[in-house]
Parts: C-alpha cells; structure tokens; sequence
C-alpha cells in the first residue's frame, strides 16, 4: 500500500513526471548501447566519457555558458580521440583511464580559478529532480533519435560488436558503425549525467548488460532484457529514493547491484537444473 501510495504521488508532480521520462529513455539507450561495449570489452568508455563530461561542464558552468550545449561536442570528440588511438602504443583501457583523469583535473581546476560560485555537485552525482524544462525536451529528443538510429542500424551493430575482422570482409564499413556506437555512447553518457553524475553513470551502461547476460544467450534476446531491466531499476530506484529519501542516482545503482545478485542466482540455478537433467 505504502508503495501504491508513493507512486501516485510522484506522477502528481509534474517535475517527477518530467524526470521519469528523461530518465527512462536514457536508462533504456545506455542499456543497449551497454551490450555492445561490454561485449567489446569497452565497457568502461562511459567511465571515461563521463570525467570529459563533467570537465566540460565545469568549465561551461564557469563561463556562464549553456552546459549541454558545451558538453555534447566535447564529449563526443572525446569519444573519436578514443577510437584513433593506437591500441598498440596505447590500450584502450589505459586511454580511457588517462583520458579520464585529465579531465577531472581540468574541470576541478577551472572550477578553483575561475572564482565563480559554482555548484557541480550535481555533475557529479546527479540530480535528476532539478532538470529543467529545455535539457527535459533535448534529452528526450535525443534519446528518441538514439533509440532510432540504434534500431535501424541494429543488424551492422551486432555483425560489428561479435566479428569485426568478418564484418569487414563481408563489405560492412566497420570503422563508421565503431563511430556510430562511439557518437550514441557519448550523447547518452552526456544526458545520464543529469541523471547519475559523472561518478555513476557507467553503472547505466555496464549493470544492465551483465544482468541479462546470465539470463540470456542470444544477442537479440540479451538486448531487450537488458532494455526491461533497465527501466525496471530505474522504477524501482526512483521511488525508493522518493519514499527513503536517498540519492536518486545511488539509488538506482543500489538496486542494479541487487538485480545482478539476483541474476547470478538465477542464471546458477538454471546451470545447475539443466546439469542435472543432462547427468
């Protein structure tokens, strides 16, 4: 009752109406995008991405300048430094930590001497509650145009994501998909910092994928219910932090963390079973 109650309350207010959607949207976009960088072993790119985001944002904050508007192309350019990179002179993970690093460093610094008055708290860890009316209208706009993008090019993603070398051979031009994801992770990296900050927010792009991945085998099957899981611990996380009072992005994590508990579980109990029929 208690939880019927708080989620009739939430969608009376029209600001938490507005936050629900933005952030399903988003959740629904770094899910998918997620299968494809954990299964290219590029997970933490949102990691890395979101530290350009938040310096982007700090120096956009220092200039009075509109914050989306700095942060899209920042990152996004972030996101094709990162590709051109020679992985043979510098791994990817190694790139991503450098490139990571910098960029906390520039933001916290241009922060400290600018002398403005800068609140980036909710750059770091979110605050969905307070997006306002215009970032709400580009969020969703963008994220509609991802979940496109990603729906018409989804056979080329998934030839990309599993084979690259056969991908290639077959024709497929693998270095334009390789940007695509790379441009769609970016944009969704940027929208969910409103949502997660710019500590949490990989946990959007990695906690959902390995959930489904114990429960699912197939691609396409792995997709969607990574897609479900998402939005689920969205829910949940956004009326636990209204009833508890907690962090809306910690929440969300918090339950993430308790779906892929329980996911390991599952998926141990179903190898278990059918290791049993087939003894």
């Amino acid at each position: 009752m208690l939880i019927a109650e708080a989620v009739t309350s939430i969608f009376s207010y029209s600001f938490l109406v507005r936050a629900f959607v933005v952030g399903t949207l988003v959740s629904l976009c770094a899910s998918l995008l997620g299968v494809s960088l954990v299964l290219k072993r590029y997970s933490m790119i949102g990691d890395g991405l979101s530290h350009v985001g938040f310096s982007a944002l700090a120096v956009a904050s220092a200039l009075s300048l509109a914050p989306l508007a700095v942060a899209i192309p920042v990152v996004l350019l972030a996101s094709f430094v990162l590709l051109r990179l020679d992985n043979k002179k510098l791994m990817g993970d190694s790139a991503i930590a450098v490139i990571s690093s910098a960029a906390l460093a520039i933001g916290v610094l241009c922060v400290s001497l600018s002398g403005t008055n800068t609140d980036l708290e909710s750059y770091m860890f979110g605050s969905i509650m307070a997006i306002s009316d215009a970032d709400a209208y580009l969020s969703i706009a963008l994220s509609v145009i991802l979940l496109a993008g990603y729906v018409l090019f989804y056979n080329r993603i998934f030839a990309v994501t599993f084979d690259e070398s056969f991908s290639r051979a077959t024709g497929i031009r693998t270095n334009f998909f390789n940007t695509l994801i790379a441009v769609l992770t970016a944009i969704t990296v940027v929208l969910g910092m409103r949502m997660m900050g710019a500590l949490l927010i990989s946990s959007l792009i990695i906690f959902p994928c390995l959930c489904a991945r114990k429960l699912c085998s197939s691609f396409k099957a792995v997709c969607i219910c990574s897609g479900l899981i998402s939005v689920l611990c969205f829910f949940v996380g956004m009326v636990a932090s209204y009833v508890l009072g907690t962090p809306t992005g910690a929440s969300i994590v918090a339950v993430n963390v308790i779906a892929l508990v329980l996911s390991c579980l599952v998926g141990w109990g179903v190898r278990n079973v059918k290791g049993a029929h087939q003894g």
